[in-house]
């Protein structure tokens, strides 16, 4: 996907997910912000983290209640619809075999096929677009 692509698909998701209006914290619609320029600049690996991060700032904002606890756990907590409870852990496990690499000196497998991992990072970071943006519009109002 070239740039302009990568903004379409953006403004398609925001067409499709946003029906009314929604609100956020100004730390969180600064992440969204940093996560879409990620995104259409093709640092894919960057959008999958930002988006996390966006994710978990959404939910801590909205529904920690000012309490410091686990992501996994705020996911669960969050009084939010269950397949998008599901979409998040698997966004988050797969962010997670990223940021913790279980063995970073074998670089075999990667040295050999990148361009699997890469094509393998833009799906990702397309859903990572996704879930991001059905997680802050999941409370909109119409």
């Amino acid at each position: 996907m070239n740039e302009n692509a990568r903004w379409a698909f953006i403004t398609a998701l925001d067409d499709e997910l946003l029906k009314g209006g929604a609100t956020m914290s100004e730390w969180c619609a600064f992440i969204v912000r940093d996560c879409d320029y990620a995104f259409v600049g093709g640092a894919n690996l960057a959008t999958v983290i930002s988006a996390t991060a966006a994710i978990e700032t959404y939910l801590r904002a909205e529904y920690a209640g000012g309490k410091r606890i686990r992501l996994a756990d705020l996911i669960d907590s969050s009084p939010i619809q269950q397949g998008l409870r599901d979409d998040i852990h698997k966004l988050r496990k797969y962010r997670n075999t990223w940021v913790h690499v279980a063995t970073p000196e074998d670089n075999e497998e990667i040295l050999q096929n990148p361009k699997a991992y890469e094509e393998q990072l833009e799906e990702w970071a397309k859903l990572a677009q996704r879930t991001l943006r059905r997680t802050i519009y999941e409370n909109q109002w119409v």
